[in-house]
Formats: C-alpha cells, structure tokens, sequence
C-alpha cells in the first residue's frame, strides 16, 4: 500500500512539472515583443512655394467727389447707388433757368454786335474813297476806322460770353470724371445745391485698377527685402518681388494677379509696421472699393528639406522629427523650420538633411530608441500635394 501510494504521488508530480514547463513556454513565446511597422521616406531635396498672408482693405485707383459747379435744384438723378458708369456719362441734372437765360442773351447780344460791325464796316467803306479824293479829312476815316475796330471787339466780347454762358450750361448737367462706380448718393430730387454745398453729390470710384493696402512688420519687410536681392535701392528691390494673389472676402483666389508698388517710408512706431500697396487689374469690376481682402505674398524654395507635419511633434516649446538609424532604432531629432509653411508641410532649417529616414505618422506616442519596421513610401506619395 504503502509503496502503491508512492509511485502516484510521484507520477502526479511528474505530470504537475511537465504542464508547468509546457506553461512557460508558452509565456515566453507569448510575451515576446513584436517589431511595429511605421511608414518612413527617405527625405530628398524639395521645392516648394511658401505664402505669407496679410489682410488688406481695397480703395479705388481714383475716388472722386462728384460737386457741382453752379446753385440750383436736382432736377433729374440719372444714375442709381452702385451703378457702373462711363467717363462723362450724365449723373445729375440740375435745374438753373438763369443759365439758359443767359445763353439766350449772349446769343442775342452777338446778333447785335454783328450789325454793329455790318455798319462800321460800311461806314470805312464809303468814307474811304472820299478820302482819297479829298473831300472830306483824313480824320474821318481813322474815325470809321476806329468805330470799326470796336464794333469787332464787342463781336469778340459777346461770342467770349456765349461761350461762357453754355460752358455755365453744361456745368447744370454732372457727368461722371472717369469710368467708375457710383457710391451713396445722399441728396434727392428738389434738393438745393451749389459749390459750396459740403457733402458731395456723390463719389464714383474708378476701378479698372484697384489697390490693396496692407501692413507688414518690420522683421517681414527685411526678410522680403533680403530674399529679392536684385537691385541696390528699395524701389528696384520691389520691382523684382514676385507676382501677389489677392484673396476675397469668400477665401477664393481672385484670377488677376498683382504686383507690389509702394512700401510707406516711415516704420509706425506704435505697431511696428509699415503700409504697402499693391495694385491689381479689374477689368470686371469684380472687386470694389472699401472690401475686405487678403494679399498673398509667394515665396519660392529650391531644393529644400521639406518634411509633413504629421512627421513632426512640439515637446517644450520645441520641434522634433523622429529618424531611423541604420539599426532600425528611433531617434528624436530637434528641428527648425520656417513660420511659413508649404500647406500642410514644414520647411526645415536645421536638424535634417538629404539622406535621412524619417518617420511619417505616430511619432508623438513612438519612444526614443524603439525597434521599428520601416515601411519606406515614395516621394511623389509623400509629397503629392506639392506637385
């Protein structure tokens, strides 16, 4: 019994140990760690258009008072708030019925003065020959003579007034000084005007061209001025900066493009900035005075490190990429880009360079110094948006 009872403990105990070797085995072929598979590009020299937007207000190329010349009562407003009209199209008409009577006289006093020198005329003439025969004195006909001398002048003096009295005529109709649009027009029909009124009648913009004015601080301006170094002067260094967008007030791109004029003298030194302007064609008169727009400044990178931002992560203020080692291990690298960035990419300064594989998605949570399996992606893949 006794010897019986021994050999069962002993084959339990057996059996006891071989399941507890077959368990750890099992654990340990369980617990090993498994390599992950990260996606990674080899970074390669990029071009790139890098953009800086800076909000800007449009005004008219010329924003022109509209002011009448004589006193009188609106008679007629040919034109409605907002209309688009051509250089010397009718606006106003205004009622002045003394101008006409003037015209009216001046046309009559020029038919007078016109007798009047019909009859000096005749007067020379048939005082002439008895001159000549000696009839009559030599002083009578330097008399006729003079007589009609004058009688020529006052012709010439009340043609001078009828063209003076239709000129103060035409002032009683308002045209328009350019091609432009019509601003707010505040006075209605009776309403009495003169020069001296101190509202205008309206204001009409003229917007085959407009302009955009901006601020950049100063930092910008040097960076602007640097990157375009083809001229000595600021004026020639404007002149080779590139081609401007303009953004409307919807975010979309505006088809014409401009060209920066202007860059204000005088640094505000309460902002730190200064004014530009840049002009653009409006053949449609899409744009109006007084919107609300974005410029947009390009500038172009050649053969640069150009990474995504989904490769990068901000730990303490700074910026760091993860690189792939030649041993399949991660390295945290601290970069610097550019503030500007290319869509959805960040231009590197410093930190990387041609040849290194980095890691594209999940580099926040992805410890330094872990094994990865690197899934290398193409560039035209990785890059596709810059294209």
């Amino acid at each position: 019994m006794k010897k019986q009872s021994f050999l069962s403990i002993l084959a339990a105990s057996v059996i006891i140990a071989s399941c507890g070797n077959k368990n750890d085995k099992s654990a340990q072929a369980g617990g090993a760690p498994q390599i992950k598979e990260y996606k990674t590009v080899v970074l390669q020299p990029e071009s790139a258009t890098l953009n800086s937007d800076f909000p800007a207000s449009i005004q008219g190329q010329q924003n022109i008072e509209i002011r009448p010349r004589v006193e009188g009562y609106i008679d007629k407003i040919f034109v409605d708030e907002g209309a688009v009209v051509k250089a010397g199209q009718p606006l106003f008409k205004i009622s002045a019925p003394e101008y006409e009577q003037q015209v009216r006289t001046a046309a009559a006093s020029i038919k007078s003065a016109q007798a009047e020198v019909s009859s000096a005329k005749l007067a020379v003439n048939k005082v002439k020959p008895l001159v000549e025969k000696g009839i009559i004195s030599k002083y009578d006909l330097e008399s006729a003579q003079y007589t009609y001398e004058s009688a020529v002048a006052a012709l010439a003096q009340a043609n001078a007034a009828l063209v003076n009295a239709k000129v103060n005529l035409g002032y009683t109709t308002v045209t328009s000084p350019v091609n432009g649009v019509v601003g707010s027009i505040p006075f209605r029909l009776g309403s009495l005007v003169s020069s001296n009124t101190t509202e205008p009648l309206t204001t009409v913009s003229s917007i085959g061209n407009v302009y955009a004015y901006f601020a950049m601080n100063e930092k910008a301006l040097l960076n602007f001025t640097k990157e375009n170094s083809t001229g000595a002067s600021l004026t020639q260094k404007i002149k080779t900066m590139p081609a401007v967008s303009l953004l409307l007030s919807d975010g979309s791109a505006y088809d014409e493009k401009g060209n920066i004029e202007t860059v204000n003298g005088l640094i505000n030194t309460e902002t730190g900035t200064v004014n530009v302007r840049a002009r653009f064609p409006n053949p449609k008169g899409i744009i109006r005075s007084g919107s609300s727009t974005t410029v947009r400044i390009p500038k172009d990178i050649k053969e640069g490190i150009i990474v995504p931002q989904s490769a990068t992560f901000e730990l303490q203020d700074k910026m760091f990429a993860v690189v792939l080692g030649k041993d399949n291990k991660t390295k945290n690298v601290n970069i610097t880009v550019l503030e500007n960035t290319a869509g959805n990419y960040y231009v590197v300064t410093s930190g990387l360079q041609a040849g290194d594989q980095i890691v594209l998605e999940g580099v926040a949570s992805l410890k330094e110094g872990t094994e990865i399996k690197a899934q290398t992606q193409s560039q035209e893949t990785v890059y596709a948006e810059l294209k």
